[in-house]
Formats: structure tokens, C-alpha cells, sequence
């Protein structure tokens, strides 16, 4: 937690202060963006945003003791902006994750990780952040509705629908997977001659 103190000097133009805050909360709002958007450079880009707008906005924010809640909803909205933006700019190409089927090889941890992780981008960012706050960050629904500026009931709504939205791109993943099978007989005779 930020000490409220650090807030109020910040808040006044001392660029020290400012710095211990980043230093505090960076590497979280970092890590929170980039588990959200799944892309350093994205991730990057809703984190800077974030520093810098509230570098401007921090004058005005009434109570220091919420400056985490008040840049955590910056970041949400910085990472909605981005999440965005992305998906206007980068074309749709073949091959991207989640239309290749999967092949069984053994390496069970690698392949529910694979799972998961294409679920979890089929997600909106709304369900993700809430996602990523409540498993990642190990915050409770009401923290989060805090956090997000949002009723504690749309946090476990949230929640609730993109659990069922993973289970369902999971159970979808696994009736399109092709099995590793052997060659046919003839093919594996032809290549021992």
C-alpha cells in the first residue's frame, strides 16, 4: 500500500514523490496491464499512459488514501484504449491463437497452459480485468469493485461469465484436437527400404 503522505507531496509538484510512487506501483500496474492485453508492447503503452495521466491528474485527486483505486481505474481505461486500438490495427491473420488445433505430445502442463491462455483471450477485457485482479492479484469482489469504480454484484457477474466462457473455449479446444497417430503400415514400411 502507498503511503498517503508520498500521495499529498506528489500531488504538490515534488517529482521525488512522484517517483516513489511509480517505483511502488509501476511494476504492478505493469504486470496487471500486461496480464490483461497479453502484449509487452501494449501492455507498456497502457502503463506509461497511465503514469503520465496521473502525473496531470493527481492534483485533483480529493483523497490521497485512493490513489491505488483512482490508477487502477486509469489503467483499466488504458488498457480498454489499447485493447482497442489493437484490434482496429492488426489484421486478422491466418494462424492466430486459437485457430491452430492442438497436438498431443505428453506435455500435459504445456497444453493446459495453452488452454487456458487461449480462453483467457477470447475473453473482453472487462472479464479479464476482472479475472486477472480477483486470481492474479488475489483481490477480493469487493476491492475490485472498488478498484473499477463498479457494484460488488458486476465483479461476480463478471467473474462468473468468464469462468463459463473458459470452460466453454476449453471444452470447444478439446473437440477439435487432432491426435498424434502413427503412420499407416504401408507408409512406415516404405520408409524402412
Amino acid at each position: 500500500m502507498v503511503g498517503s503522505d508520498l500521495v499529498v507531496r506528489a500531488q504538490h509538484g515534488d517529482r521525488t514523490a512522484f517517483t516513489g510512487l511509480v517505483d511502488a506501483i509501476g511494476g504492478r500496474l505493469h504486470a496487471i496491464a500486461f496480464t490483461v492485453l497479453r502484449d509487452r508492447d501494449l501492455a507498456r503503452d497502457a502503463t506509461q499512459q497511465t503514469l503520465l495521466t496521473a502525473w496531470e491528474e493527481l492534483p485533483r485527486l480529493r483523497d490521497p488514501d485512493r490513489f491505488e483505486a483512482w490508477i487502477c481505474r486509469i489503467l483499466v481505461r488504458n488498457c480498454h484504449r489499447e485493447g482497442r486500438k489493437a484490434s482496429r490495427w492488426l489484421p486478422a491473420l491466418p494462424g492466430r491463437p486459437g485457430s491452430d488445433p492442438v497436438v498431443v505430445d505428453g506435455s500435459g502442463s504445456v497444453i493446459t497452459r495453452d488452454r487456458l491462455e487461449r480462453a483467457f483471450r477470447r475473453l473482453n477485457l472487462d472479464q479479464r480485468l476482472a479475472v486477472v485482479l480477483h486470481y492474479y492479484l488475489d483481490l477480493p469482489p469487493a476491492i475490485i469493485a472498488d478498484r473499477l469504480d463498479i457494484p460488488v454484484g458486476t465483479v461476480h457477474s463478471r467473474l462468473r461469465r468468464a469462468l463459463h466462457a473458459m470452460h466453454a473455449a476449453i471444452d470447444a479446444d478439446e473437440r477439435t484436437e487432432v491426435p498424434v497417430t502413427s503412420p499407416p503400415a504401408r507408409i512406415r514400411q516404405e520408409a524402412v527400404r
